[in-house]
C-alpha cells in the first residue's frame, strides 16, 4: 500500500518525462535472428533492451496501441526500446503490411517517453508508467497522426505513410491529451489544458513570499505545491491542416474526442454495431469489485442480459462481429483469472462459443474482418503481434519485435496453484536455472505481485526473473489473490475496499498467507534451500515483503523498491493530504497519538532491534524521504541495510540506465547474502566492502 500511488487513478492529466530525445537507436527495429544461433543465458541488458509495444504490463482492459488502416491492409504502432548507454528510450512509428509480402517499416523516429500522471487526493502525481500512444489513420489512409513528446511537451504530429514527410500539427504550450481526425481528414481536433500554465504561474508567484504548506504539498516529492486538479480545465481546439489555423472546437467536434475513464469509476466495456445497437458489460452489483455481465439492447430497445455462463465476470473488451450478428469478447477466467479466453455470442443464444482459451496474456486486441489482431505473450515469450482467426482460434504471428529471445536460455517454468488461509485462489510461476544440476538445493527469490505474461520482473519490472535464474537462483513469481473485500458483499466503494483491507490488517494478512503457502508449495515442487530464501517487492509488494520480515523468520535477504508503513512516514512526511487520507479512509492513528501497538505489525522501524534480514532499498528520489524512518532505525540497531536513490524517477522506474543498475545490484545483493558470491569486477569493490562491513557489524542475536 506504500503511498498507494498506483492503486486508484482518478484522472489522467497528461505526461511528464524529463529526458533527452533519443540516442543512436539504430537497432530499434529487429533484424532476422537465426534459430540456429548458439544459445546463451539471458542477461540484465537483454531485459532492459526488450522492445516494447504498448504498456509494459499486459493490460487487457486498456486502450489498444494498434491502429488498423482504412483499407485493412496495414497496421500502425509505436515501438520502444531502452538504451542504457545513453539512458534514453528509443521510439519509432512503424507500419506493418498485413499481407506478409513486405517487412515492417519505420516512417518516423524520435521523441521522449510520455509518462502518465494520476490525480490522487486532488493533485497530479507522475507514476513512471508510459502512456499508451495509439496512432490514427487519416480517412484516406495517406497520413498517420500520433502524439509525440519532445522538449518536455507532448504535441500531435502528422506523418505521411510513405515516410516522406513528418511535422507537428500542434504547437501547444502544454501537453496535447487526446485528439481526433475530422470526417473528411482536412482538420484535427485536440484537447489540452492551457489553464495549467496559469496555475503553475500562480505557484511561481506564491514562492516569492513562501509556499504555503497545505494539502497541495507532498514533501517527499517536493516542497513546491502540486497543481490542484480543480484548478485545471481542459479546452478543445481544431486545426485546419491546409492553413494550420487554430480555432475553438464546435460541440460536434468535441464529442468525437475520446475520454479516459477514472479508475474509481471504471468505464464499462462497450461496443456499437454499424446499425447503432449497443452491447456493454456492467457490474452485477454495487461493489466496485463485483463481477460484470454482458448486456445488449434488445429488439424492443430495452436492455437484455446474456444468460450464458461465459457472459458473467472477467469481461475485458467486446466488439460486434463484422456482420453484426454476434459479439466477440475477451474474458479473464479460471483459477484466479489466470486464463485469457475469446468468445463469440449470438444475441438470444443460451451459450457462448469459446474460440480460444490460453494461459497466454492477450492485450490491445482490435477486430479485422474475421480475425482479432492482438498483442500476445506468455511466461517465456515476450510480446508479439498475432492475428487470431475467430472461427478456428488459430493464431498467426504477424510481427515479433524480439526475435533474439529465441536464442536465449531462460530456464524451465512451472505454474503452481494454491489457496491461502481464507480460501482465496492464487498462483505463481516457479522458474529454475537453465543449467540446474541434479542434487543441488537452490536459493530462491520471491518476486511480487503480478505474474501474467512475459516474466520480466514483477510489478514495476524491477526484479529480473530470468537473469536471476541464470545466476543460479530459483525464482517464484507470484500472482496475488483477489482482494479480501471480494468476500464482503456490502462493499459500495473503493474507500470501503481499503477500510476492509486495513481493519486488523486483514488484506496484508491475506497476502502474507498466500505468499507463505506458495513458498511451501515451491519448496515441495523443487529442491529449494529453505534457509536461503529472499523476498522482493514494489508498492503493495513491498508492503507484503515488510510484513513478511516482521511476521516471519523465513527470509534471509530482502530487496524492496518503495518504503515504508511507519508512523511518521505515513502521518507526517507524506504531507497533509496523504495523512488525512490515511486517517479518514485507512483508520491510521494521528501522528500525535503515538499508538505503537497499532503500527508494530507493519512498521520496520518499530521492529528494527530484532529484524536481522539484510535489506536493500533502491528508491525513486520522489519517494526516498518515506524510507528514512526505517533506514535510520535499522542503521542505529546495526542491522544490515543499504539505500540507493535514483534521480528523476517515480513510483515505477523507467530510465534504462537506472533499471540496468537496479537489476545488476539485485543479483549482486542476493548472491552476496544467499550464496556468499562476490563479483570480482573492480568497479564493485566499494559496494562489497560496505556489505562486508554491514555483515560483520550486525548483532549476533536479535533484540527484544
Amino acid at each position: 500500500m506504500v503511498r498507494a500511488r498506483l492503486g486508484i487513478a482518478l484522472l489522467l492529466l497528461g505526461c511528464v518525462a524529463p529526458v533527452a530525445a533519443q540516442g543512436t537507436c539504430g537497432d530499434i527495429m529487429p533484424t532476422q535472428s537465426s534459430d540456429a544461433a548458439p544459445r546463451r543465458p539471458i542477461t540484465s541488458l537483454d531485459l532492459v533492451r526488450l522492445r516494447d509495444i504498448g504498456h509494459p504490463d499486459p493490460l487487457a482492459d486498456e486502450v489498444s496501441p494498434l491502429a488498423l488502416s482504412p483499407d485493412r491492409r496495414s497496421l500502425a504502432f509505436v515501438i520502444s526500446r531502452g538504451d542504457p548507454s545513453d539512458n534514453v528510450i528509443c521510439r519509432a512509428l512503424v507500419i506493418l503490411p498485413l499481407d506478409g509480402h513486405a517487412p515492417p517499416g519505420i516512417i518516423d523516429r524520435g521523441g521522449e517517453l510520455p509518462i502518465v500522471s494520476n490525480v490522487l487526493r486532488g493533485t497530479g502525481i507522475p507514476t513512471g508508467f508510459p502512456d499508451i500512444v495509439t496512432p490514427g489513420w487519416s480517412p484516406d489512409g495517406h497520413w498517420l497522426a500520433y502524439l509525440k513528446r519532445d522538449a518536455g511537451v507532448t504535441q500531435l504530429w502528422r506523418v505521411r505513410t510513405d515516410g516522406s514527410r513528418a511535422d507537428p500539427v500542434t504547437h501547444s504550450p502544454v501537453d496535447v491529451e487526446t485528439w481526433s481526425w475530422s470526417e473528411d481528414g482536412q482538420a484535427i481536433t485536440y484537447r489540452s489544458s492551457p489553464s495549467l500554465l496559469a496555475a503553475q504561474g500562480a505557484i511561481d508567484a506564491e514562492g516569492r513570499s513562501g509556499y504555503h504548506y497545505d494539502a497541495r504539498v507532498s514533501p517527499d516529492m517536493s516542497w513546491r505545491p502540486q497543481v490542484e486538479a480543480a484548478a485545471i480545465t481542459s479546452e478543445s481546439f481544431t486545426v485546419a491542416l491546409n492553413s494550420r489555423a487554430v480555432r475553438v472546437s464546435s460541440p460536434q467536434e468535441r464529442a468525437r474526442l475520446s475520454t479516459k475513464a477514472s479508475a474509481d469509476l471504471p468505464s464499462e466495456p462497450t461496443a456499437i454495431s454499424l446499425n447503432g445497437r449497443r452491447a456493454w458489460a456492467k457490474p452485477s452489483g454495487p461493489s466496485p469489485l463485483s463481477p460484470n455481465r454482458l448486456w445488449i439492447d434488445g429488439d424492443d430497445g430495452r436492455p437484455r442480459a446474456c444468460a450464458a455462463e461465459a457472459c458473467e465476470d472477467g469481461i475485458q473488451h467486446l466488439w460486434w462481429s463484422p456482420d453484426g450478428r454476434s459479439i466477440w469478447f475477451v474474458r479473464r477466467e479460471g483459477w484466479n483469472k489466470e486464463r485469457t479466453a475469446l468468445y463469440r455470442w449470438s444475441p438470444g443464444a443460451r451459450r457462448a462459443s469459446v474460440i480460444v482459451q490460453t494461459l497466454d496474456a492477450l492485450s490491445g486486441c482490435i477486430p479485422d474482418e474475421s480475425t482479432l489482431i492482438c498483442i500476445r505473450e506468455n511466461s517465456t515469450k515476450p510480446r508479439h503481434i498475432v492475428a487470431i482467426d475467430m472461427a478456428s482460434g488459430r493464431s498467426t504471428t504477424l510481427f515479433d519485435p524480439n526475435p533474439e529471445f529465441r536464442t536465449l536460455s531462460l530456464g524451465p517454468v512451472q505454474r503452481l496453484r494454491w489457496t491461502n488461509d481464507l480460501g482465496l485462489p492464487a498462483w505463481g510461476d516457479l522458474v529454475l536455472p537453465p543449467d540446474k544440476k541434479p542434487g543441488i538445493r537452490l536459493p530462491l527469490v520471491v518476486v511480487q505481485y503480478r505474474s501474467r505474461g512475459f516474466l520480466r520482473g514483477g510489478t514495476g519490472g524491477e526484479y529480473p526473473v530470468f537473469p536471476l535464474a541464470a545466476a543460479g537462483f530459483a525464482v517464484l513469481s507470484i500472482e496475488r489473490p483477489p482482494h479480501i473485500a471480494t468476500l464482503h458483499p456490502a462493499v459500495r466503494s473503493f474507500d470501503d475496499v481499503n477500510a476492509i483491507g486495513r481493519k486488523d490488517w486483514a488484506e496484508r494478512k491475506s497476502l502474507l498467507s498466500s505468499l507463505l503457502v506458495g513458498l511451501d508449495l515451491a519448496s515441495r515442487s523443487a529442491p529449494i534451500d529453505r534457509a536461503r530464501v529472499g523476498i522482493t517487492g514494489l508498492s503493495d509488494g513491498a508492503s507484503t515483503a515488510v510484513a513478511a520480515l516482521i511476521g516471519t523468520d523465513r527470509f534471509a535477504a530482502a530487496a524492496i523498491s518503495s518504503c515504508c508503513i511507519d508512523p511518521d512516514n505515513s502521518m507526517t512526511y507524506g504531507g497533509i493530504a496523504w495523512a488525512d487520507w490515511n486517517h479518514r479512509v485507512m483508520g491510521f492513528p494521528l501522528a500525535t497519538q503515538r499508538d505503537n501497538s497499532f503500527w508494530r505489525s507493519q512498521s520496520l522501524a518499530l521492529n528494527a532491534a530484532r529484524i536481522r534480514t539484510p535489506l536493500l532499498l533502491q528508491l525513486a528520489d520522489d519517494e526516498a524521504l518515506l524510507s528514512l524512518e526505517t533506514f535510520t532505525a535499522l542503521r542505529e540497531h546495526r542491522q544490515p541495510v543499504d539505500l540507493y536513490v535514483f534521480p528523476n524517477e517515480y513510483h515505477s522506474k523507467w530510465q534504462p540506465a537506472h533499471l540496468l543498475a537496479v537489476y545488476q545490484r539485485d543479483i549482486d545483493w542476493f548472491n552476496f547474502w544467499l550464496r556468499s558470491i562476490v563479483d570480482p569486477n573492480p568497479g564493485k569493490a566499494a559496494q562489497y566492502r560496505r556489505w562486508e562491513q554491514l555483515r560483520d557489524a550486525r548483532p549476533t542475536s536479535p533484540g527484544p
